[in-house]
């Protein structure tokens, strides 16, 4: 029976597609579709999907040998599953009808309704509607897969699909709709996430605490990179990607996507260096993981604040997630939780910090969304939102995950036997091995 479910739901869905094969065109008498903001986000929503197998490539460089095709194949399994998800109703329970500020109708976009002709989104309108649905996916898609480094050398490929499905249609998308969704209620507290430090990176990080927590400590507790080099390839991939994630979210080739683009780069660039320098000041020697994690935790940093803040303030954001994030590694070292790729400290942590500086730097002179600015030009509005923010969406991602694992436990063991673990889970799940 187990072994028909899988298949039998995609049947389903291919069912459902024949039922409902959404041929309605919409046609609006005046359009302001724009060819160049298409063209920029046809290529961000591209670059976005390339950073899955970039954080496949980072993630499965970290991990011991006899894990790499399985670590890579977690990230990379996304882009199909998700996929499908948000084609049916993910979409619309993130960006649907209004709910209770919460979620979103199922309905209003199922199987991709209304996507034919020239509408548009009402907060993107120079876009196509079916361009909007396929960029957001692309952070549908990679928020999951960031969770893998968590419980890395582990899961249960089976279980770990049942938990991400689960994961996108209870977490991500209630809080994707709170916060992007004019009607959500963090939006209608004033909380800015440009492109999803809070939807995106704090969900995937509360989440992978708290599977590091339930699934416990692997059995061997050795931690050596297989290819230092698939980590460097890993950050690069993601780097570049990070530009259709920031500047993307701009919606439209305009300067709001060049300034977005110029904070990116420079918290990136501040924040390897940052981790560098710091390494070096604690009397170790500067390293190329080092590095790629400090870049990584300062692309993160920089996510909710890209299109908020100045550039000069982006280095700042860049240098003190670095630090931050660098300091809670130690912590979670000493405190033995088996985090196994440091999800937690890095986009958790990260996340929080980019929010948190956005409520400090935040200027209308960048973005006229901004209609509180930050704490550092003397007002506290927007700032005391984002605290209230950050406590209820990390309570609502943690609680929400450990009761989600719980269930994918009761229906599907998630860890591996402690045989198929030491033998290695490319060999004892997938068959494969380098």
């Amino acid at each position: 029976m187990k072994k028909i479910l899988p298949f039998g739901a995609l049947a389903i869905a291919a069912i459902l597609a024949l039922i409902a094969p959404s041929t309605e065109v919409t046609t609006v008498a005046e359009s302001t579709i724009d060819t160049g903001d298409t063209a920029w986000l046809l290529m961000s929503a591209a670059l976005v999907l390339l950073m899955t197998p970039g954080l496949a490539f980072f993630y499965g460089g970290m991990v011991r040998k006899k894990n790499v095709i399985s670590t890579m194949l977690q990230s990379f399994v996304c882009m199909g599953l998700i996929t499908i998800i948000w084609v049916v109703f993910g979409f619309s329970l993130a960006f649907g009808e209004d709910i209770g500020g919460i979620i979103g109708n199922p309905s209003t976009f199922y199987m991709m309704k209304g996507m034919l002709g020239n509408t548009s989104w009402a907060a993107l309108p120079t876009v196509p509607i079916a361009l909007f649905a396929m960029f957001q996916l692309k952070f549908a898609v990679i928020t999951p897969a960031l969770i893998t480094g968590a419980f890395a050398e582990r899961i249960k490929f089976n279980s770990y699909l049942i938990f991400i499905t689960l994961f996108v249609i209870l977490i991500y998308a209630p809080l994707a709709h709170a916060t992007w969704h004019p009607e959500g209620i963090l939006a209608k507290m004033g909380v800015l996430d440009f492109a999803g430090g809070t939807v995106v990176h704090m969900s995937a990080g509360w989440a992978a605490l708290a599977s590091a927590l339930y699934l416990g400590k692997r059995k061997e507790q050795e931690h050596t990179p297989s290819r230092i080099s698939y980590v460097i390839l890993g950050t690069g991939l993601l780097w570049f990607g990070w530009f259709g994630f920031n500047a993307g979210s701009a919606g439209g080739a305009n300067e709001l996507a060049a300034s977005a683009f110029a904070t990116t780069t420079t918290a990136s660039a501040a924040a390897a260096m940052a981790w560098i320098f710091f390494d070096i000041l604690k009397g170790k020697k500067p390293s190329a993981m080092g590095a790629c994690i400090g870049a990584v935790v300062g692309l993160v940093a920089i996510t909710p604040a890209a299109g908020f803040v100045t550039i000069p303030h982006s280095l700042i954001i860049g240098v003190v997630a670095a630090v931050i994030s660098n300091l809670l590694v130690i912590w979670r070292t000493k405190k033995g939780i088996d985090d196994t790729l440091d999800v937690f400290p890095c986009h958790g942590v990260g996340g929080m910090v980019g929010m948190l500086l956005t409520g400090v730097f935040a200027h209308s002179s960048v973005n006229s969304v901004v209609t509180t600015n930050g704490l550092f030009f003397g007002e506290t509005g927007l700032f005391t939102a984002h605290l209230i923010a950050l406590v209820g969406a990390s309570a609502f991602a943690f609680l929400g995950a450990l009761l989600l694992l719980k269930i994918t436990d009761l229906l599907a063991p998630l860890r591996v036997s402690e045989k198929d673990e030491v033998l290695g889970l490319d060999a004892s799940q997938h068959d494969e091995e380098l």
